[in-house]
Formats: structure tokens, sequence, C-alpha cells
């Protein structure tokens, strides 16, 4: 290694370049595997998480449209290599970061898609520095948009099939400026109508439109609330809408909101336009205040005035002002709450090595090991499928090796990724069938047109509304959804979790022909006997099972059953450190 002459770093405040944005031991690993001479290896990263966001039963993919900039622009600066010399990266290492461009393939779920526990979000292929260094903004990029657009479905009521008016307030409670913006492009993806972000509209437009009127200060400065509503309604006639409880809402903001907007309809008779066209409240108790602000208004004449809600709201608090207090609101501002998705504020993505390339084309799976089978990661070259019955919804997603093909109209067998399943292998015929990740970046190149927010928020909802099963989206206690492996795949990581174990390995594998229905224990997941002494039979494989898990093994069966055959196969697998003399 040469000698590194360091001149020291000058900070710089202002400085921003989106490469660095890593964590340091990414830079130790990538420099140590480039000077052991590993920098042309391409390596296999899957990106997914393991629960969704409050123990709901969806999440909501986003962050990809960024990540595909931030890859298409990939560089480092003379600024970058500077500091990266003054924190002992080699100048070879250096060097080769100066002209460095992201050329690696980027596959991901389509932005918006509905997602589940494990099946991947994002797949990298790419040189191991490419693939390395990323690992920390692709995680972040993808982790918090995913987390805001989750939520922002619950509070848009779109997981519930009642969809209502919300504008995203929490730009001032956000996790700091890009929180703010990509929160509330992350909260319009997920059915919200607008920001009080301006920095956001001007960033993607008006499908993000910067929205609101005046805050409490504003009515406080004149004289009385009347001079405030009117000096506003003479500045802005076309849009009206006025904050009542800055005062007293019923005593004070009803009146002078009558009495405004009596003068709009006398200065302008003919422009029905020209009215007071909402009011907001933003305390006390909103449900009430509403009923009571409603049954005045249209006393008055005046139902075309609509009723805005704000303060520390949220999906759970708005459903039960609607459900159970019959509130009467149009829309909703709803601020911290959605912004940092306050009840569950982590979504938990990952980014895991799953393969490396060989010379030779082919990938070798890796694993990173858990003192738990079912906790391990699924390795290999892998795409996910998702599998659709015949009114058009999801019934599983399957994860399949990269090569694997899986049809529609024709059986596919899966086995449970839960190991507590009471049926761990499955087998049906789905009506139609789609390959989940699709390409975004190839060789480096943009490989996909990026759709408008407008397309992905109607996609959002379409999956909601159509694709998704009921039970899944329900608040409380949601269906878990299906997400199995095929045989291929399952195989790849029973086996390679026994040899990360150490011990030889070895497989007992019995078939035999069934007839009926095999029915499984809820408690002991294992078939219950059809004999009527059904208590004392069956009691061979629980205790192969038994055995098997002394000696740190476990068995699986697979039920087949191809029409006119029908298989029942018990697989033991046995696997430990031998201990010789």
């Amino acid at each position: 290694m040469d000698e590194i002459k360091v001149v020291p770093y000058i900070p710089d405040e202002d400085y921003d370049n989106p490469a660095m944005v890593v964590d340091f031991y990414e830079f130790t690993m990538a420099n140590c595997l480039f000077l052991h001479g590993f920098k042309d290896t391409t390596l296999v990263f899957d990106m997914f998480f393991r629960k969704n966001p409050d123990n709901q039963g969806y999440s909501i993919s986003a962050g990809q449209r960024k990540l595909t900039r931030f890859l298409l622009n990939y560089h480092f600066n003379a600024q970058d290599i500077w500091w990266l010399r003054t924190k002992g990266m080699s100048e070879e290492f250096c060097e080769y970061l100066r002209t460095y461009q992201w050329k690696g393939d980027m596959y991901a779920l389509p932005e918006g898609t509905v997602a589940y526990p494990h099946v991947q979000m994002v797949r990298i292929e790419c040189d191991l520095v490419g693939a390395i260094l990323i690992e920390t903004y692709l995680l972040q990029t993808m982790n918090f948009h995913s987390l805001i657009a989750t939520k922002a479905t619950r509070v848009t009521g779109l997981n519930t099939h009642t969809p209502r008016s919300v504008m995203e307030f929490g730009t001032r409670r956000a996790q700091g400026e890009s929180a703010g913006n990509d929160g509330a492009y992350a909260a319009v993806l997920g059915g919200c109508v607008g920001t009080a972000n301006c920095l956001a509209e001007m960033k993607f437009g008006a499908e993000v439109k910067a929205v609101g009127t005046v805050a409490h200060s504003f009515i406080e400065f004149f004289p009385t609330e009347f001079d405030a509503f009117k000096a506003f309604a003479d500045t802005y006639p076309d849009s009206v809408s006025l904050l009542l409880d800055t005062y007293n809402i019923m005593e004070s903001g009803l009146p002078n909101l009558i009495k405004l907007d009596d003068y709009l309809i006398e200065k302008y008779p003919n422009d029905p336009n020209r009215r007071v066209k909402s009011a907001r409240i933003d305390s006390g108790d909103l449900a009430r205040g509403s009923k009571r602000l409603r049954k005045a208004l249209d006393a008055a004449g005046k139902p075309y005035i609509k009723l805005v809600a704000s303060n520390g709201l949220d999906e759970k608090k708005i459903a039960n002002m609607e459900l159970y207090e019959h509130a009467h609101f149009d829309s909703y501002g709803v601020g911290e709450n959605l912004i940092t998705s306050a009840s569950d504020p982590v979504f938990g993505g990952v980014y895991k090595l799953v393969a490396v390339k060989q010379p030779d084309g082919s990938y070798t799976p890796k694993m990173k090991c858990s003192d738990s089978a079912s906790k391990a990661i699924i390795p290999g070259k892998k795409m996910p499928w998702r599998l659709y019955d015949e009114n058009g919804q999801a019934q599983c997603d399957l994860i399949a090796m990269d090569d694997e093909v899986i049809e529609a109209g024709k059986p596919v067998t899966m086995v449970n990724l839960d190991s507590d399943a009471i049926e761990r292998t499955v087998t049906i015929t789905p009506t139609k069938v789609k390959k989940l990740l699709v390409p975004h970046v190839l060789n480096g190149q943009l490989a996909i047109e990026l759709p408008s927010i407008a397309e992905k928020k109607a996609y959002i909802a379409k999956q909601l509304t159509e694709e998704t099963w009921e039970s899944e989206l329900r608040l409380e206690c949601p269906h878990k959804h299906y997400v199995n492996m095929t045989p291929a795949v399952a195989e790849c990581r029973s086996k390679m979790y026994a040899e990360l174990h150490g011990g030889n390995l070895f497989f007992i594998e019995i078939e035999n022909s069934y007839s009926g229905k095999v029915v499984f224990d809820v408690e002991t997941r294992l078939p219950v006997s059809h004999k009527k002494d059904a208590k004392l039979h069956g009691l061979g494989i629980s205790n192969i099972q038994r055995c098997a898990k002394k000696y740190m093994g476990d068995i699986d069966i697979v039920l087949s059953d191809t029409g006119n055959k029908k298989r029942f196969n018990l697989t033991i697998m046995m696997y430990g450190k031998i201990s010789h003399p």
C-alpha cells in the first residue's frame, strides 16, 4: 500500500453529495476488499423488511423514484476523496472512486406496490464497491418513503375503502428538511390531496400541491376577528377559508363567519364562487364542534361551507369521530402523527448479501445465519411473484429462484415461509401470476419510464380497493398475507442453514400414498389420526420430531396432489457437529 499523504480536511456545512450518505464501515469494507483484489466481483443484495408498521396487514413500497435518480447520478467529488484520505482509505481506492460510476442493476417493486414482510422491495446486482457503498442511502430512502406512504393510506381511509380528503400538515414537526419534503411526497402517494410544504410543490410539481390559509397569529393581529376575516377575504375572494377557534368557536368564530359570507354575497352578488369555501377548527371537542357548526350553518342557509378539522389527528382518532360520534367534517389536516408515523416511527428494512456471481456466470448463495432457522434470511438470487385468484385478488406471494418460471393455470407447490403454519406445504392453481421486481436501472442506465405521481396514487388505490383481501386491511387483528417459497428456495435455505451451523448433514425422506384429507393439529402442527382412538395413534411422527430436534434437526411434511396421485412426504433433516475421539 502506498504511503498516504494526509492534508487536513476543512469542514464545510454547505457541502452536500448524496453518495457520501454512507455508514463508515461501508468504506472500510469496500477499501479492504478492493485491496484484496475483489473490486470486479459482482454481489447480489436484497432489501426487504420483517414486520409491517403498527403490526398492520400490509405496507406500501415507496422511494424507488428517488433511489433511481440517486444511482443514475452516483459519483464522488474531489472533496469526498480528500476527506476519505484523512480517514485512512488507501490511495489506490481513493483514485478508483475519483472516476467511479455506478454500473449495476436495480430491480425493484414498482413504486406504490403493496408489499409484505420478507418479500424483496429492491434487488441490487453490482460490483462490490457499488453494491456496498449504497446501503445506507438505499435503506434511508426506501424505509422513510415506505413508512409515510403506508401511514398515509390508513389516514386517508384507503385501507378501509372509505377515502377521505386529507391534507399533510406536518412539515414543522418533521425530522428535518428532507423528511418534510420526502414525507409530503410520500403522503400524497398514500392518498393526501395536498401539503402545507411549499418546497415540496416546487420540487415535485403541482401534484404535491401546497395548501393553507391563516394561523391564529393572523387573527390576533387585527383589532377584531371580523376585521381579520374581511382582510383575508378582500385579498383572496376566490379561496376564502377561515380559522374559527382563535377566541370562541360558537360565540365568535361562527357569527363572524356568517357575517363575512353575507358580506361577500352583497359585494359579489352575481359571482357564487366568491363565497366562504371552508372553515377549520383546531381545538376543543372536534366531533361535537363539527355537529354544532354543521347544524348552525345549514340553518343559516350556508350548506356549501365545508368544515375542516386539525389538531393531533391520526387514522384512529378520525375513524372514531366518524364511526362513533358521527362527525361531519369534509376534510382533515393531519400533521405530526403522519409525517413522523408517530405510532410506529421506524420501517425496519434491511439490506442483506444473498449471492456472489462466479466467473462462469453462476451465483453462489450467501446467508446471514441466525440461531433460529425461521429467522434466517433467504439466500440466493431470487424473484418474487404474486399469485391471484379468479376474483383478481392476491392469494399469496411466492419467492422463487430467479430462473424459475411460475405459470398461470398450472398447479404450483409452495412451502409456507412461516415454519409454524399448520399446512407447511400447499399446492394451488393461480388464475394470474405477476413477477414483482421490474428493472429500474440496468448496467447503470435508466431502464423504466418512471410513472407520474397521479399514476402511482391511482395504482395504490386500485391495489387496496380491488386486489388486496379486506381482512388484510382492517386496523385490528389483520389477516397475515401468505408468503411462500418454491421448494427449490426452501431447500437452498434449509441446507445452507444446516451447513453454516457446522456438522455433517443428511436427510431421510419417506414417501407414501394417502387418501382423503390430511388434518393438522392446531397446537402440534402434526397430522391428526383418523382412527377412533386417535389419542393412541399418530405417535410415530411426534416421536420422530422430538428425536430430530434433540439433535439440532427437524422434520418437514409435504403433501402433493397431482389429481389421481396423492403423496405424503416426510423429510427428516439431521445436522450437528460431530466430535471425534
